[in-house]
């Protein structure tokens, strides 16, 4: 079934991308109506079933958690009008407005309780299911050694949640509004199991809620009247678009078809500011494009083989020459700019003459056995977005170089993730975008209990430990020093290639207000409006 749906996603998303000028459902006379291009189609709207960014902006429009993003990005508060914090910092108190289900069902602290207990646990099967670990006793509910009654979440009212924690996490309020903690309305998850996520039966505590989905086509939403906000919401129906092929989004935004598209072909940007003035918003990023080396392939168990490939990308001329959009060479796993964070120091080789990287690289191979007699052969499977598009290729050059005989095999980006989490590939294009502004966010990847998304099943004590240490440490600068040995040991390892550092490229059109560039790439439709419409007031207000 699973691969089925799959299929069915890919075929749906190539015959959108082969379509020329396209037709936009009216809007409604006296409405506010706006088409979003969102890379890909989700494939759940499920925040527990969900990983993928183009996931997260619909969930940001339809399911409010503790904390919610502002219009900048920022943690604001969301179902919790405030929180108190004991002094050791492992028992929070979350105290919740009024607020109600899409169906006019009150909020409650159960329904925290009754989700944060679901994520965890293993008949969930959530990918994000780790991020939870902060939790008290949350790694033995997801693995299955404790009940979900054990963990450390209660209601002491309906409007009342106390969370207790395995160690201090400052972050909790940045974590809070990510969608592994949204809260899914307990009364219809338990009516209808999974089944609560399609469009018929979906129940929102948010801005907007969801009526259809046409696969391949678009998922609508309408604005929720139940939603405590609701006044300052400018924005009376959402159109999200799956549009992979960046290239036609252009011209549908540049029509009017679309009022902005989520991704820009990095090369273009250039070309496009020209083309289409006032459009084209780039920011600083919290995010990293790398390779995952998967260790169940013989060669990958040789770090001599990973140091020899990640040394010999040329990392200069994909972020200067080939992107050239913003993006930063990746020497380190953690982008710069993570609060708090001044990094682990790069590999020295990473100083060196791009040829004299190369000839290293082919010496390690050689030592690890492989030469022109006996040539690494190995597949790089990727993603079809518009970047990867353009920089597997030239991985795979540079790799041909030091005598490497790499196959690219490209996936949709949900296919290729989902292949990813299964461990069906050799080598794995992804990137990573923070969900919290830390780096542990980042680094926890690697952790041996992470589960499905640390790709290469990357297994290190050492690492581990610097990670739990790094968890209980209540001082910032030494927390901060443990997180960096920590980085400093996966790169020695090589247990990633990372390859540039992101920003964030969206195209909006100029007709758009509300709309603020940020770190996080977060832009919650219910900020957004029309510029000059009666109603952009009430939004910019809000």
């Amino acid at each position: 079934m699973l691969l089925r749906t799959l299929l069915i996603l890919a075929l749906a998303a190539f015959v959108c991308a082969c379509q020329g000028k396209v037709s936009r459902p009216a809007c409604p006379e006296g409405k506010v109506c706006v088409h979003l291009g969102n890379v890909n189609d989700p494939v759940s709207l499920d925040p527990h079933k969900s990983t993928g960014t183009w996931e997260h902006r619909l969930l940001l429009d339809n399911l409010i958690g503790l904390t919610q993003d502002d219009a900048e990005g920022k943690p604001i508060p969301g179902v919790a009008e405030r929180w108190e914090t004991s002094p050791d910092g492992l028992t929070w108190t979350w105290y919740l407005r009024e607020a109600y289900w899409s169906d006019g069902v009150p909020v409650t602290a159960d329904d925290f309780v009754f989700s944060f207990r679901r994520i965890l646990l293993p008949d969930t099967a959530s990918p994000y299911a780790s991020l939870l670990y902060f939790l008290k006793g949350a790694q033995a509910v997801s693995e299955g050694k404790a009940p979900k009654e054990s963990l450390g979440v209660r209601a002491l009212g309906p409007r009342v949640l106390e969370v207790k924690l395995e160690h201090p996490a400052p972050y909790f309020p940045e974590l809070a509004k990510h969608q592994t903690m949204y809260p899914v309305p307990k009364h219809m998850v338990e009516k209808h199991g999974e089944a609560w996520a399609a469009p018929e039966r979906y129940v929102s505590n948010g801005p907007f809620r969801v009526v259809s989905w046409k696969l391949g086509d678009h998922v609508k939403l309408v604005k929720n009247p139940r939603f405590w906000d609701a006044a300052k919401v400018c924005v009376d129906e959402v159109y999200y678009y799956p549009t992979n092929d960046t290239i036609s989004a252009e011209r549908q935004v540049k029509r009017g078809e679309l009022d902005l598209n989520a991704d820009i072909q990095s090369n273009r940007i250039s070309f496009l500011r020209q083309d289409m003035p006032g459009y084209v918003q780039t920011h600083t990023y919290l995010g990293v494009a790398y390779l995952a080396f998967n260790n169940t392939v013989p060669a990958f168990r040789d770090r001599r083989v990973r140091q020899a490939l990640s040394m010999a990308i040329d990392r200069d001329f994909i972020a200067n020459k080939l992107l050239r959009g913003g993006q930063k060479p990746a020497f380190t796993f953690v982008p710069p700019g993570v609060a708090g964070y001044s990094g682990a120091k790069a590999p020295e080789w990473a100083s060196w003459p791009f040829e004299k990287r190369q000839a290293e690289a082919r010496r390690l191979l050689a030592q690890a056995g492989y030469g022109p007699d006996k040539p690494l052969k190995i597949e790089i499977k990727h993603r079809n977005s518009a970047d990867p598009m353009l920089v597997m290729p030239a991985i795979q050059a540079d790799w041909k170089q030091i005598g490497v005989d790499a196959r690219l095999l490209q996936n949709e980006g949900q296919i290729a993730y989902a292949a990813y989490r299964a461990r069906d590939f050799q080598v794995a294009d992804a990137a990573w975008v923070a969900d919290y502004n830390d780096a542990m966010s980042f680094l926890y990847l690697m952790q041996s209990a992470t589960g499905e998304q640390n790709y290469g099943d990357y297994k290190n004590p050492r690492y581990d430990e610097l990670l739990k240490q790094a968890d209980n440490e209540p001082d910032a600068a030494t927390r901060a020093r443990y997180l960096a040995e920590a980085e400093r040991i996966v790169l020695e390892d090589a247990a990633v290639a990372p390859t540039y550092f992101y920003v964030n490229k969206n195209l909006v059109s100029p007709k758009i207000s509300g709309w603020k560039a940020n770190l996080v790439d977060y832009h919650p439709t219910r900020y957004l409006c029309l510029k000059g419409h009666p109603k952009a007031a009430l939004a910019a207000a809000g």
